[in-house]
């Protein structure tokens, strides 16, 4: 009985340890999403090329409104943080996809 409450307690304690450390990231208290603020490396780059336009939009008004408030040494109102539970990963399938293609692509290019 002990074995089955374990999985529970240690995707608690993930949970747990995700949220202290998105939080301690400070980015959230800007308004800003996890995918907001990866380094961008010719693979993000090319993601973020690929996203809609208004997912485009979203974005850069979430950078500047950041880069406004942080010019100001002010955080958003507790109200507009971004929430851990609020955080969606909206780069992740099209960094994913730039990724595989670019694997297959030096693939392809050891071959010949």
């Amino acid at each position: 009985m002990a074995v089955t409450k374990a999985p529970g307690f240690i995707n608690q304690l993930r949970a747990t340890l995700g949220r202290f450390a998105y939080n301690a990231s400070g980015f959230n208290k800007y308004g800003l999403m996890h995918d907001d603020v990866l380094f961008e490396t010719p693979d993000v780059e090319e993601a973020i090329r690929r996203l809609p336009q208004k997912v485009v939009d979203d974005r850069n008004y979430r950078i500047m409104r950041a880069l406004q408030y942080s010019g100001l040494k002010k955080y958003l109102p507790r109200e507009q943080w971004t929430k851990y539970e609020e955080d969606v990963k909206y780069l992740q399938p099209y960094l994913q996809e730039v990724i595989k293609e670019r694997q297959e692509k030096e693939s392809w290019e050891k071959l010949f």
